[in-house]
């Protein structure tokens, strides 16, 4: 990812650019997956921590990436889609790996959304699933896609 299109994306969701905040968004693009505060903190050994979180939180208020709780106890973070505001109808399944401990995001897999008594309101859907991902499942032998 190149810094016009970080700063057009900072600007869609109105966040003023600064160089911390387009070294943040590009390494998390770069990642290819969900990365925790730790992630980043190692991944931008230059920046302290407090900065990271203070731009996660900004990040997040501004639905420019989204947190996942993959029941880790510590949260992962992705960049949003273009499109996505964040409500009930954008959430995605997720996916994590229980040898290398990455979450990943399968942004094509919607989350069922489960018809709820009357009285009741959706605010968010946390789903995950859990097992080996494809490079854990060949160090460990699996070979081919795990029965369902």
């Amino acid at each position: 990812m190149d810094e016009q299109e970080c700063l057009e994306l900072l600007a869609k969701r109105e966040i003023q650019p600064t160089a911390i905040r387009i070294l943040i968004l590009r390494t998390m693009k770069r990642a290819g997956r969900s990365v925790s505060l730790a992630d980043l903190e190692d991944m931008l050994d230059t920046v302290d921590k407090s900065t990271i979180f203070r731009t996660l939180t900004l990040f997040l208020s501004r639905h420019l990436i989204h947190s996942i709780d993959d029941g880790t106890g510590s949260f992962k973070y992705a960049v949003c889609s273009e499109s996505c505001s964040c409500g009930v109808n954008d959430l995605h399944t997720h996916f994590h790996c229980t040898r290398c401990n990455r979450t990943f995001c399968f942004t094509n897999i919607p989350t069922p959304v489960v018809k709820l008594p009357d009285g009741f309101t959706l605010d968010s859907i946390n789903y995950v699933l859990k097992g080996l991902c494809p490079e854990c499942a060949r160090k460990a032998g699996h070979l081919g896609k795990p029965e369902t």
